[in-house]
């Protein structure tokens, strides 16, 4: 998914400039790394507000346009208001299409409601992890990754290591051990097999 969003170069700078820029309707930023200097910046609060709301946002190569030169970046922090709904300031670092980068991407789950755990055991699905640290290329982040759990069941959980990754995709991991994915919580609402249970109490 490509996403382009609009930006200008900002000059003054410190608190005091950015709570006037926030009054304004406009959003503080800086776009850092490369070869070259890091770049105050500012948006629209508003258009920047929707885009943090879709997933593809945080997990995408994205296209700064600041005043006319055009910059390759990922988003790295977001720094939002404590209560209000209202974005404070956001991190952007550059990217080269020939050096790969870090970043996490959200895990999408499918299957839940046929997996043996749940249809079988009367279980709940419990998703351990919602995301995953990867390392590849620009061009082959993906928004998403997949884990289906058509096979999930108590006793058998899923781990980082059976996630199938697309082509180019590496796991970036911190520490060792092979973390669950997704597992099976024990409900209590299984599938009954006693059909001749007593429907009334023994009347004395």
């Amino acid at each position: 998914m490509e996403i382009q969003i609009k930006a200008s170069k900002r000059e003054d700078q410190g608190s005091g400039a950015s709570r006037r820029l926030r009054r304004a309707g406009m959003l503080p930023g800086i776009i850092y790394g490369g070869d070259k200097a890091a770049t105050p910046v500012t948006f629209d609060h508003n258009d920047l507000y929707h885009l943090l709301q879709k997933e593809a946002f945080h997990a995408s190569v994205l296209t700064i346009d600041v005043e006319g030169t055009k910059e390759t970046a990922v988003l790295r922090d977001s720094q939002w208001h404590a209560f209000r709904p209202q974005v404070l300031h956001l991190d952007f670092q550059r990217v080269d299409a020939t050096h790969k980068i870090h970043l996490k991407v959200p895990l999408h789950f499918v299957n839940d409601e046929i997996c043996p755990g749940v249809k079988l055991e009367g279980g709940m699905v419990s998703h351990v992890i919602t995301e995953l640290d990867i390392q590849c290329l620009p061009k082959d982040l993906p928004e998403f990754i997949e884990v289906d759990l058509k096979d999930l069941a108590g006793n058998k959980p899923i781990h980082v290591s059976e996630l199938a990754l697309p082509a180019g995709v590496e796991l970036a991991q911190h520490g060792e051990g092979d973390p669950i994915v997704a597992t099976v919580l024990k409900t209590g609402g299984g599938e009954t097999t006693d059909e001749g249970g007593d429907e009334e109490g023994s009347a004395e």
